[in-house]
């Protein structure tokens, strides 16, 4: 894929979530809620500060991170479903 996310952008493919509970009962597709939990597959080259400078964004792509409910817009790249969202957006990177 040949796709680079604009200044503060970032490219987010979701991560499955679990098909069980831990009690072990089975989640029918249609009760799952998306997971907030993704990675980053491409980043933006930042912003520009109150001095011109390229601030550089602090994630970058192979950081799994944590976004909002409710955060991103939802678009399909070959075939593949992923999220684009600002760098604000994300509320932190896991491990």
């Amino acid at each position: 894929m040949n796709f680079r996310p604009l200044h503060d952008r970032v490219l987010i493919k979701r991560l499955e979530s679990e098909e069980k509970t831990a009690g072990g009962i089975i989640i029918p597709d249609t009760a799952k809620e998306k997971p907030q939990e993704g990675e980053v597959i491409a980043v933006g080259s930042g912003v520009r500060g109150d001095d011109g400078k390229l601030v550089a964004l602090d994630v970058k792509p192979g950081d799994r991170i944590l976004f909002g409910k409710w955060s991103g817009t939802e678009v399909k790249l070959n075939g593949v479903e992923y999220l684009i969202m600002k760098e604000s957006d994300i509320m932190g990177i896991v491990g």
